[in-house]
């Protein structure tokens, strides 16, 4: 029974601590890679800020990667805990 609690509490570990890193990596393009773009500004692309524009454009494709490296790593977390989807019983 012992064995079994030990595994759920390193699984939700392993979650929890992905979980926060991703929270944080979000929060960095999310809102502080946006306070540093004016720099950018004097300079234009496609009639854009060039500041602006990097700062949107990288966000939504590293709000992309994020999605599938969280949702790489927990299958990766369940699987090692034995809670993968994918395993079938005969």
């Amino acid at each position: 029974m012992s064995d079994s609690s030990g595994q759920r509490t390193r699984h939700w570990e392993r979650t929890r601590n992905l979980t926060i890193i991703v929270l944080v990596v979000w929060f960095v393009f999310a809102l502080l890679v946006h306070w540093f773009a004016n720099s950018l500004n004097g300079m234009s692309f496609i009639g854009f800020p060039l500041g602006y524009y990097l700062a949107v454009q990288g966000s939504l494709i590293i709000f992309v990667l994020l999605i599938f490296y969280q949702n790489w790593q927990q299958d990766k977390i369940d699987s090692d805990a034995g809670l993968s989807g994918d395993e079938t019983e005969d």
